[in-house]
């Protein structure tokens, strides 16, 4: 049993946190929204702090899961944030998907005062955080720090992999959100085609989901999609905060991610329609409503 910190219980930090409550772990949460963080407590038990660094303090592991750089810098970096709370040996994990090289910025942060520190994004949306069965993709420049952060994450990860140095789990992160917005594309054009076509759509999917087209998201996402029902899933505005990152990175690094940038213009398309927190499956209103 550890003494646990957990800051940001948005719709995905907050089930994660009752996970490693129920685990057996000490837990301390913080949220911006103090309202949030005393709502968790009253469901889950446990203490909330008023600021990040209360949080922190006294802890084996802290765990984010904010919104974008800016919000990590501050909850770590900032006057109250979790860092400077934290005691040499212990660790800080983020789980907000954000750039490789804020991860390496705060990951040498952590160094230098001899914390270790993971960045572990996480797959699996709101669904996957509450079911404990999300993807946790890793980067830690030592393994034994992987070793200990994973025994905590494990309350609430179905898969939990070092790839490699800090910045590496950002950097798969990203990999995954480029695969992703192909396959959303793709799908929304063959609902939308099957449609027209006069096809049975649930029939189709059905069919072909049986083949190589096979995914996730036809899956969980083609009746919906044919429907025309977005009113939940992972957010647009927040795919297009990842593709924003991994369009950056790939400036940086040289790859070239033509469909990635398509798609992104496309879900632009999407916001300026209303659709910020509609599901990333509503590719297919701009194909249903040219």
């Amino acid at each position: 049993m550890a003494q646990v910190g957990f800051v940001g219980l948005g719709v995905t930090g907050a089930p994660m946190a009752g996970h490693i409550a129920r685990s057996g772990h000490r837990v301390v949460v913080h949220n911006r929204t103090a309202a949030k963080s005393l709502a968790w407590v009253a469901i889950n038990g446990h203490r909330a702090a008023p600021t990040p660094a209360e949080a922190a303090e006294g802890c084996d592991l802290v765990a984010l899961c904010v919104g974008n750089d800016d919000d990590v810098r501050e909850v770590v970096l900032g006057p109250h944030g979790v860092l400077a709370a934290l005691a040499p040996g212990t660790i800080l994990v983020d789980h907000t998907t954000a750039s490789a090289g804020l991860a390496r910025e705060i990951g040498g942060a952590c160094t230098e005062r001899g914390v270790g520190f993971v960045d572990a994004p996480v797959s699996g949306g709101q669904s996957g955080a509450q079911s404990g069965q999300l993807t946790v993709m890793c980067g830690a420049d030592d393994d034994d720090v992987f070793e200990r952060a994973a025994t905590v994450l494990a309350a609430y990860s179905q898969t939990c992999v070092r790839l490699g140095p800090v910045g590496s789990g950002q950097l798969t992160k990203m990999v995954n959100q480029i695969c992703i917005a192909g396959i959303v594309e793709g799908l929304a054009e063959g609902i939308a085609f099957a449609q027209r076509a006069g096809l049975d759509v649930d029939q189709v999917v059905e069919v072909i989901g049986k083949g190589a087209a096979q995914s996730w998201q036809m899956d969980h996402r083609a009746s919906t999609m044919a429907a025309g029902e977005f009113d939940f899933g992972f957010a647009v505005e927040w795919m297009r905060k990842d593709l924003g990152i991994c369009l950056d990175e790939a400036e940086r690094n040289g790859a070239r991610l033509p469909v990635a940038a398509l798609v992104d213009q496309f879900y632009k398309h999407v916001s300026a329609r209303g659709g910020d927190r509609w599901d990333t499956s509503s590719l297919i209103d701009l194909l249903q409503r040219p």
